[in-house]
């Protein structure tokens, strides 16, 4: 009856966590996909914090001349954003790696803004 499939012991694995973060977990809450809509296990999700300023680039200068306080700090928006996979892949928040490089878990290199030293 079952003799077509290989055993269990001889099935090869691509991650040694089955694309999920679940482990001993039965079921995991769904989460909407920020570009598709479509439902992903919270734990399969990518998922990315976003921090942006309430203004946006060119208004920021305007509204600080105008402004009766000095050092105002403008509020900004703190969004968590999760992706289905398909979704995170085309709209490149990740990218598809080689195999020797999947084994790699550590975050990529952040690279923090350059500060014209002015002042």
């Amino acid at each position: 009856l079952h003799g077509s499939f290989p055993a269990a012991s001889t099935m090869t694995k691509k991650r040694r966590n089955g694309g999920r973060n679940k482990h001993g977990r039965g079921h995991n809450r769904r989460v909407r996909c920020e570009a598709s809509g479509v439902l992903v296990p919270k734990d399969k999700a990518i998922k990315r914090f976003i921090v942006r300023n309430i203004v946006d680039a060119s208004a920021i200068r305007d509204i600080q001349d105008a402004s009766v306080f000095d050092g105002y700090a403008l509020p900004k928006i703190y969004r968590k954003v999760y992706y289905c996979i398909s979704a995170a892949i085309h709209s490149k928040v990740v990218r598809v790696r080689s195999r020797k490089d999947r084994r790699n878990r550590e975050p990529p290199k952040r690279f923090a803004p350059r500060r014209d030293e002015k002042k």
